[in-house]
């Protein structure tokens, strides 16, 4: 019987450490995803290195590697190894899709973009002694796709929650981002009743809540509020990431709410219109943030936030008043990065085309320094400015206020507890001199 090993790797400190958890928060979908593609002849395991020690004396025959942003850098330091051990190494995910040229000389095969199609017919291809290079096959729809097999988690030391997907892509193209590169602008939202059976799955595990698995759950309003009215009676809690744009329509709102949403992430990006405007974020209005942020808050749903800092127009003084704009707003959970060209993206083509890439050193494109140029700063005082903005925004003053002191604190103490917590995650992060995240 043949076996794969599934790995998901870590990222290293700016130290050279590896980053390493005694728990898994946020397990991800991707591997107990494949394995439900994975025909019953070949024998399943995982290791998720941030709990896990990866053993590369292990009987797997094909060694199958993805990772997120700069956890594909600590991908290849495994490739390497087991490729010295003489095991077939496979890539997959969207950086070894974007970026393919760069995990190639690690790889035997790459998956890039979708895996439902190209994943089995790459196991086909092994047994036949035929595998590929590459292996490139859009999904057209998100129909009759298996559930998870969760069980690979069975034995992990995991948090209180399991993944479900909903839909993949975003109807938007920003030209910073990963999935707008691969998907353009589509967003393919599965079968509803399919992602109630696969809640139904998380249910009977014993998990009381999952991670809505979506690159913008309000991708599709009609759909999202059908999805919504469904897993009302399943009385389950759930939290996920979408555009700002929920917050306009107070209906839909108050569905998420009654549905068990407690937490959206949204992918604000920059209190400087110029900027947005410049990597066509144009859609969402800069003005609007503090009343639809309230919006979403007063209604009893906790707000977390990405930000970035390099873009166009960016000066000290907007980063001194974006921390004043956070503390402002209370938000309990925000996450800041430095603006980041990855390469295989809109933004990365345009750079190159114009100069503007400092270096392409991409092991140092970790969203944690500057790799470009910008008209309105220098490098090394976005540097600098990023340094204190992300350790004045995790002080315990800073914290506190924006979470046990937040002016919803007693609509639902649990919540902002529990922000708070997450808060001392991302700062011991920060210490480290990583992005502040959550595993």
């Amino acid at each position: 019987m043949p076996k794969i090993l599934f790995i998901q790797p870590t990222q290293r400190t700016k130290y050279g450490r590896l980053c390493k958890q005694r728990k898994l928060y946020l397990p991800g979908l991707v591997f107990p995803y494949l394995a439900a593609f994975t025909p019953d002849n070949w024998e399943v395991e995982l290791i998720i290195e941030i709990i896990d020690k990866i053993d590369y004396e292990s009987d797997a025959d094909v060694i199958g590697i993805g990772g997120m942003g700069h956890a594909m850098f600590r991908g290849v330091e495994i490739a390497k190894e087991f490729k010295k051990r003489n095991k077939t190494v496979i890539f997959g995910g969207y950086m070894a899709s974007l970026f393919s040229e760069y995990v190639k000389p690690y790889a035997d095969a790459i998956v890039k973009g979708d895996a439902e199609i190209s994943f089995p017919l790459l196991l086909k291809d092994y047994e036949n002694g035929t595998l590929k290079e590459i292996y490139d096959n859009p999904l057209m729809d998100m129909s009759n796709l298996p559930t998870p097999k969760y069980e690979l988690y069975s034995k992990k030391r995991i948090g209180n929650m399991l993944p479900v997907q909903a839909g993949r892509g975003c109807p938007f193209i920003c030209k910073f981002c990963s999935i707008a590169s691969l998907y353009k602008g589509k967003y393919m939202p599965r079968d509803v009743e399919d992602v109630i059976r696969d809640i139904k799955r998380v249910k009977e595990l014993g998990y009381k809540q999952f991670y809505l698995v979506d690159d913008n759950i309000i991708g599709n309003k009609a759909y999202f509020k059908e999805l919504c009215k469904r897993m009302i009676p399943l009385k389950m809690k759930w939290l996920s990431q979408c555009s700002l744009h929920i917050a306009q329509d107070l209906e839909t709102l108050e569905l998420a709410r009654k549905s068990g949403c407690t937490t959206l992430s949204f992918g604000l990006e920059s209190i400087n219109q110029e900027g947005m405007v410049k990597v066509d974020k144009n859609w969402i209005k800069v003005k609007e943030y503090k009343e639809l942020l309230r919006r979403v808050s007063k209604i009893g749903i906790l707000v977390s936030s990405e930000m970035l800092f390099g873009l166009d127009g960016d000066t000290v003084e907007s980063i001194k008043k974006t921390y004043d704009f956070v503390m402002d707003v209370q938000i309990p959970l925000p996450k800041f990065y430095i603006l980041t060209p990855i390469p295989g993206t809109n933004l990365f083509h345009e750079y190159k085309e114009q100069n503007r890439l400092l270096h392409e050193d991409y092991e140092k494109y970790t969203g944690t320094q500057c790799v470009h140029t910008i008209a309105s700063i220098e490098k090394e005082e976005l540097d600098q400015m990023y340094e204190w903005f992300m350790n004045k925004l995790f002080t315990f003053r800073s914290i506190f206020r924006r979470t046990i002191f937040n002016r919803d604190f007693f609509k639902n103490p649990f919540k902002y507890l529990f922000a708070f917590g997450v808060n001392l995650v991302y700062r011991k992060y920060v210490k480290q001199g990583e992005m502040p995240n959550i595993f």
